[in-house]
């Protein structure tokens, strides 16, 4: 009878993986969101609202004072109506999750450059130093250093295996790899989706608060008439434009911070893929 090489069970024997879960709390994805709609309502009511900019301000007050006689540009704003808050709350929205990817991938891509660190990788492993390749990995500090060390680790262990054969290792090797990045990538694109929805919905939101204040103008040229209605109907346009133009930069400011952090990403991740792909054929041609 042939032999039989031991496959599956010798390898899964030897190729479980040292890679544990981060624990990773995501508490600002709902925090933020509503933080940002009950401040970007306290700027609507408070400083666009404030009765000092009108001439004739609602004395009442109330959660949305009537105030008429905007006299700044802000005060303008106030009167685009209550759909304004809300989309000073997205735009604030759009600023904090922008803050908050910006640090975590700065973080993930670590120092240095990432080429350069592979470089450094692939010299130590030519000249079968692992230990110094662990070292790089540690003064790298990003996402690629931590998949990189997990392959080292489990490409040291497996140099003085003697049980499995070498296209056995290089798999177990690729699996350690394989199970790290699974760790690191949904840390790097977690919240990006709040970006990528800002991006749309920021100017449906602001195209509904221009219809609604283009419905509440017109009504009022309807119920007054004459020339006075004319002049009503051409501030009532004025002030829910002013839903248009926050909404269209709140969208675009979310969209261009979202191509940003997914190069960034992209980057990261190719650093990754070159890491996978250094290990396995380092101890392919090393260690035949």
């Amino acid at each position: 009878m042939a032999e039989t090489k031991p496959t599956a069970s010798a390898s899964a024997v030897k190729a479980s993986t040292s890679v544990q879960p981060k624990g990773s709390s995501n508490i600002i994805s709902w925090v933020a969101p509503v933080v940002c709609i009950v401040a970007g309502y306290l700027i609507w009511r408070f400083i666009l609202g404030d009765a000092s900019g009108f001439s004739k301000p609602d004395s009442a007050g109330g959660f949305w004072p009537k105030h008429h006689g905007p006299i700044g540009e802000l005060n303008r704003m106030y009167e685009g109506g209550i759909v304004v808050p809300i989309l000073l709350g997205m735009f604030l929205m759009v600023i904090v999750f922008s803050i908050e990817r910006f640090l975590t991938i700065a973080k993930a891509t670590g120092k240095g450059s990432i080429s350069e660190f592979v470089r450094k990788v692939q010299y130590h492993l030519a000249n079968k130093n692992v230990d110094a390749a662990l070292s790089e990995c540690d003064k790298q500090q990003g996402s690629v250093g931590n998949v990189m060390k997990a392959g080292l680790r489990k490409y040291k262990e497996l140099i003085s295996d003697a049980e499995l054969t070498t296209d056995q290792k290089v798999v177990a090797i690729q699996k350690e790899v394989e199970e790290a990045t699974a760790l690191e990538i949904p840390m790097l694109q977690k919240n990006l989706v709040f970006l990528s929805t800002l991006t749309s919905v920021g100017t449906l939101v602001a195209l509904l608060g221009t219809v609604m204040g283009m419905i509440r103008s017109f009504g009022s040229m309807g119920e007054e008439g004459g020339a006075g209605a004319a002049q009503a109907l051409a501030v009532g346009i004025s002030e829910a434009l002013y839903n248009t133009a926050v909404g269209i930069a709140t969208s675009a400011f979310a969209m261009i911070m979202y191509n940003i952090f997914t190069t960034k990403i992209d980057a990261i991740t190719y650093g990754i893929d070159e890491s996978g792909f250094t290990l396995t054929q380092s101890f392919a041609s090393q260690y035949k």
